[in-house]
């Protein structure tokens, strides 16, 4: 009579090429899978991708990787595996099309770390809102626009709309235009602007500050003051060129036309 145990003993060496096979493929592709995302790694290293962004890509990969693999261990073992997927795409495919939205957001928060139109910091005008990107989230740009609101800004936008970027080339203009009697000298006005610009903090002497003639209309001259500032100085600099071009042309003894239509510009106006 044979014993339980002999069974049992016939039934493992039964499996035991298998489960050796096994084994070997969980180790070999362990260290595989290791030695791929130390290169992906390196990759995204050494092209100057977002440390949070590769870091969140490596580990997603690793996951995606590690559960191939054990289903390809389990699957040499014997175990049936089939039914298993089945119901985990079933599954996933029931969560992605309620997530639809937010999965779009998801996979444009992906792309703006990766490819970065903007960073934390930068003055950006996205789906007629402007404002400085606070933080950028997986699912969503946080704004503060210049009236100190907190905008949120799906990121799905950033992706299908169009993004414009004032920070992008370090400075940006500061736009101011005024009403010139045809009376007056046109280069002695532009003279004392200039020279009061100078005593402006913040205003960058490259590019130049600049004082033209704009346009002209039946009664004035409309003349234009641009001058370069970064990003972050806009207002303080916006502000105190208005109060500078008035002390200049009082020192002056120049008078201001009064003109309907003459506006202060605007960012990314011109």
């Amino acid at each position: 009579m044979e014993l339980p145990i002999d069974k049992y003993v016939e039934t493992a060496l039964g499996y035991a090429p298998n489960i050796v096979k096994a084994l070997l493929i969980l180790v070999i592709g362990w260290w595989i899978i290791k030695r791929i995302i130390r290169l992906l790694n390196n990759m995204m290293d050494g092209n100057g991708v977002d440390k949070d962004l590769a870091s969140f890509l490596s580990s997603l990969i690793a996951v995606v990787l590690k559960v191939l693999l054990v289903f390809t261990v389990a699957q040499q073992v014997g175990i049936q595996t089939t039914s298993f997927v089945a119901l985990l795409a079933a599954a996933g495919f029931a969560v992605g099309m309620a997530l639809q939205g937010s999965l779009g957001n998801f996979a444009a928060g992906v792309m703006v770390l990766l490819f970065k139109p903007y960073k934390t910091g930068d003055l950006i005008e996205v789906s007629d809102t402007k404002g400085w990107v606070e933080e950028i989230q997986i699912f969503n740009t946080i704004l503060k626009t210049v009236t100190n609101q907190r905008v949120i800004i799906p990121n799905s936008l950033a992706t299908a709309d169009k993004v414009i970027n004032h920070s992008s080339n370090g400075h940006i203009r500061v736009d101011t235009f005024f009403a010139m009697p045809y009376e007056e000298q046109f280069e002695k006005v532009q003279q004392a602007i200039l020279q009061e610009l100078e005593s402006i903090p913040n205003i960058l002497s490259e590019p130049a500050p600049v004082v033209g003639i704009h346009e002209f209309d039946s009664h004035n001259i409309k003349l234009g003051v641009f001058v370069y500032v970064k990003p972050e100085d806009y207002w303080n600099v916006y502000y105190n060129a208005t109060l500078s071009i008035k002390k200049a042309l009082g020192k002056s003894g120049v008078k201001m036309a009064y003109s309907e239509g003459i506006e202060l510009g605007a960012i990314g106006d011109r």
